[in-house]
Order: C-alpha cells, then structure tokens, then sequence
C-alpha cells in the first residue's frame, strides 16, 4: 500500500489462499489501526476487495473504491515500483548470505526481514 500523498510505503505479508475476510482484517489491524480510514482506496480489481463483505466496510467508512485499467503506469506506477525495489532488497539479502536476527535466532524467511526490508 501507498500513501500517495506522502508516498509512505507499507507492506503486509501474506497469502495467495487469504480470503477477502483475511485481507480485510490485514487491513483494519495494520493499515486503519496505524494510518486511519483512507478517503479513497485505488485497486487493480482485486476480487480480494471487489466482495461484498468489502462492499459494506466501505459504506460505513465512507471509503471510497476506485479501480484502474491494467498496465496504466500512471495510476499503478507508485505501487510497482515500491514493489520491485522490495523484491530486490530480498533478493540481495539471500544472495549476499545476509541474516536478519530476530528474537527467535537467525532465520532466512522473506517474512521475518520485512520490517527491515520496510526501512530500506
């Protein structure tokens, strides 16, 4: 997600099986809880939040859904973009041998370097 305003970059890990339940509750625990309701949401028409468990989110909040046409970079260039640079930090992470430590020990799992990933 991009905050389009500041340009703040935020990343949530998560699943291809996730449901819409599962990406909203990602997105009022990480996003809504930290940053607040959104004026606007622009989306690739991710049937993640097309449902109509989403539809009703968006009517109490007074969000508003905008959709963009595929392969348009002027809408999703941002986005893109945020999201290449952090497939590339991860990819130099494991390439490099580099280790993030958390609390557990070291681990190489992408999930566990995101919030540093985050930072870059």
């Amino acid at each position: 997600m991009v905050d389009r305003y500041s340009e703040y970059f935020r990343s949530l890990p998560c699943h291809k099986e996730e449901t819409a339940m599962d990406t909203e509750s990602l997105f009022w625990n990480n996003i809504v809880a930290t940053c607040g309701v959104p004026k606007i949401i622009i989306s690739d028409r991710d049937p993640k939040l097309t449902s109509e468990f989403w539809n009703e989110h968006y009517d109490i909040s007074g969000t508003k859904l905008a959709f963009y046409t595929s392969y348009h970079p002027q809408t999703d260039g941002l986005a893109e973009r945020m999201i290449q640079t952090m497939e590339d930090i991860i990819r130099r992470f494991w390439a490099y041998g580099m280790e993030y430590k958390n609390h557990e020990g070291y681990t190489y799992e992408w999930v566990t370097l995101q919030p540093a990933i985050q930072l870059a």
